[in-house]
């Protein structure tokens, strides 16, 4: 009879899993078809959709209703995560162009540290010895070649996304996370106004760069300095939050 009962309750389970899938498949294509916006010809659509769908699978097999997220909003994370990681196993981009990011972050984070306000463009490019083209030419090579996610913020932590998508009950580790998240909130509050704009419509309207650029009344490649630079600038915030 107890046999019975949990063979039961697997095939239910089995059942629910199988339907999130089938669900949310389309979920999966439009993060990556999102993704590849703003990604070089090197990184093939079809790896980034195996890629999902794993992190899809994960997420159906581990998805709890009773902590409070949605299935797509937890199921999002996780594919987002594991395109990520599909992309870093496959890192084309030169050693050159991380250094010059964390020399860009570096910057941000020492002018606004001494003048109290948001850095600016050429006073970024002043401090690293760059004319303001060659600049926002590093702008632009770094935005293509990273994601920004809680792995752009969390990069010297090695636990990275995971220790945001823990399904541990550990109290201190609860309060870390929402610790973060607001601090996080906070920094894009701080944010200009043009870049917590950008974000907006890429991350909450889901409108591609060439479509924010319409918006704006900028050029695509102008939209994607201001991403760049946005991501650099929270970076340079939240770099030391665990400290």
């Amino acid at each position: 009879m107890v046999q019975s009962s949990c063979l039961a309750y697997a095939e239910v389970e089995k059942q629910k899993v199988d339907e999130r899938i089938r669900t949310h498949a389309t979920l999966v294509k439009r993060i990556a078809h999102h993704m590849m916006g703003r990604l070089p010809d090197t990184v093939q659509l079809n790896d980034l959709i195996q890629a999902g769908m794993i992190g899809l699978l994960e997420a159906a097999r581990k998805y709890d209703g009773e902590k409070g997220a949605s299935f797509e909003t937890y199921a999002g994370i996780r594919i987002r995560g594991a395109m990520v990681d599909e992309i870093r196993r496959g890192d084309w981009a030169p050693r050159s162009v991380h250094r010059n990011s964390r020399r860009i972050s570096e910057a941000i984070q020492q002018i606004e540290n001494e003048k109290g306000r948001d850095a600016e463009d050429a006073e970024v490019a002043e401090r690293l010895g760059m004319s303001p083209d060659e600049y926002h030419g590093v702008l632009k090579d770094s935005a293509t070649c990273r994601l920004f996610s809680f792995e752009e913020v969390l990069e010297n932590n090695d636990q990275g996304l995971d220790s945001f998508l823990s399904e541990d009950d550990n109290p201190s580790s609860s309060i870390e996370r929402q610790h973060f998240q607001q601090q996080l909130a906070d920094a894009i509050r701080s944010l200009p106004e043009r870049e917590q704009l950008v974000l907006s419509l890429y991350y909450d309207e889901e409108l591609n760069l060439k479509e924010i650029g319409a918006v704006l009344g900028v050029s695509e490649s102008r939209v994607c300095q201001i991403h760049s630079q946005a991501a650099h600038r929270l970076r340079a915030r939240l770099g030391g939050w665990q400290d």
